[in-house]
């Protein structure tokens, strides 16, 4: 499934170029070098209504915004840094594709619930810089969708002259704008998840991790506490399930998507703690002998993508929740698992708008992160003395970031072919 979608988006690449090419004057499609840009003058409108709702509510908003997006600067800036030594062997950037599991990488977005994800992060980003434009005095050129090669985008082009002869504070509320807008979404999501999950689901860890404190030996206790008791007891856990399977793994022809285990190599699999605990000791080489409740499989264990002395099967793994009966017979099968399904979704649109829009605050141009560090550090310094500590800033980081998204996916293609 995972090789199939990455040759749908290869399939998609080139039917997309070739009609982009061939219709480009009718459909007024606009090509600069890898992009694909088609501008229009629909909705403009429609954010200035949103704007004209309450103008000092959106200026006060982002006047708070504005040290939370400083904060996120510093802080995906100091995560860079700090991966930095283990870049190669568990790079933490890389591209989302919906869809695609790449070997070694931790995060696998479902097809669907991440191209509908997706999709929230480019439009409430462009509309947040769109309605605080327009809060701002500033015009809008034109609202657009994009496409770099593969990878979609939307955007909202305003004057550029508007902007030049706006107030500093106003630019900075307007830079800012997109990735609060994602963050207040993924906030909101986030609370949409944990109420579903306290209300019917479950197994919920509300808290904060450990973390050190940058520059001292301090380091905090991880605080929090496990909602594993819902209100409206929905589901229960019965074992296992295998959530995808890694293309051209060991497990790979062998094991299936939809799997329930019940045991790996004689230890019993009661949850997902359990299984995570067993596969973790696994030995390169050793055969791992897992128990489903569709038969008995044998799988020779690799060498783990990201640690060459760890063993590796190449699975994912989740709990099985089964509908209690009592609540099937109430209200039938299919709602709980609408609602289950939409917590999902939200995480999803958490999860996406939260590593998005944090990104997009490294202080690097053209990321919006550049344009407000360029745009703060014009407060106090020259332009000359501005442009001296940007360029190379973002020289640097675009090198980092490159290396690190063309090697991954570039180790995951080959581990997939």
């Amino acid at each position: 499934m995972e090789l199939n979608v990455l040759w749908y988006y290869a399939i998609g690449f080139i039917v997309i170029w070739v009609l982009a090419i061939l219709f480009r004057d009718k459909l007024k499609i606009d090509i600069e070098g890898p992009v694909l840009m088609r501008r229009t003058q629909r909705l403009r409108d429609f954010i200035d209504s949103i704007a004209k709702i309450n103008p000092r509510f959106w200026r006060w908003g982002m006047n708070i915004g504005l040290p939370v997006a400083f904060f996120f600067m510093a802080f995906i800036l100091y995560l860079l840094i700090e991966t930095l030594p283990t870049t190669f062997s568990n790079p933490q950037v890389g591209l989302i594709l919906p869809g695609v599991d790449i070997p070694g990488s931790p995060l696998f977005i479902p097809l669907g619930y991440g191209i509908i994800a997706l999709m929230t992060v480019l439009v409430i980003h462009e509309f947040g810089h769109g309605i605080i434009a327009r809060v701002e005095g500033v015009k809008i050129k034109s609202i657009g969708v994009l496409l770099l090669a593969v990878l979609p985008g939307a955007f909202v082009e305003p004057d550029e002259e508007d902007v030049k002869k706006s107030k500093r504070i106003s630019k900075l509320r307007i830079y800012a704008a997109g990735s609060i807008f994602n963050l207040i979404l993924a906030f909101i999501s986030l609370l949409i998840v944990l109420f579903i999950s306290v209300m019917i689901i479950g197994t919920v860890f509300v808290g904060l991790p450990g973390f050190t404190i940058p520059g001292t030996n301090i380091t905090t206790q991880p605080v929090g506490f496990n909602v594993t008791g819902p209100i409206f007891p929905t589901f229960h856990e019965d074992g296992v399930q295998i959530a995808s399977v890694v293309p051209n793994s060991p497990a790979a022809g062998v094991l299936t998507t939809g799997m329930i285990i019940e045991s790996i190599n004689g230890v019993n699999i009661t949850n997902f703690n359990s299984s995570v605990t067993v596969l973790n000791n696994t030995k390169i080489g050793e055969n791992v002998n897992i128990q489903t409740t569709t038969g008995n499989y044998t799988v020779k264990a690799g060498v783990h993508p990201n640690n060459s002395t760890r063993g590796y099967i190449g699975i994912r793994s989740g709990e099985h929740l089964v509908v209690n009966s009592d609540v099937g017979k109430a209200v039938g099968y299919q709602i709980p698992w609408f609602i289950y399904s939409l917590a999902n979704l939200f995480w999803w649109i958490f999860l996406l708008n939260f590593a998005v829009g944090t990104f997009n605050l490294l202080p690097m141009k053209p990321l919006d992160g550049g344009l407000l560090l360029e745009e703060l550090l014009g407060y106090k310094l020259s332009e000359s003395k501005v442009n001296k500590i940007m360029t190379p800033l973002s020289y640097v980081l675009i090198l980092i970031i490159a290396v690190i998204i063309i090697y991954g996916l570039g180790r995951g293609i080959s581990l997939l072919i």
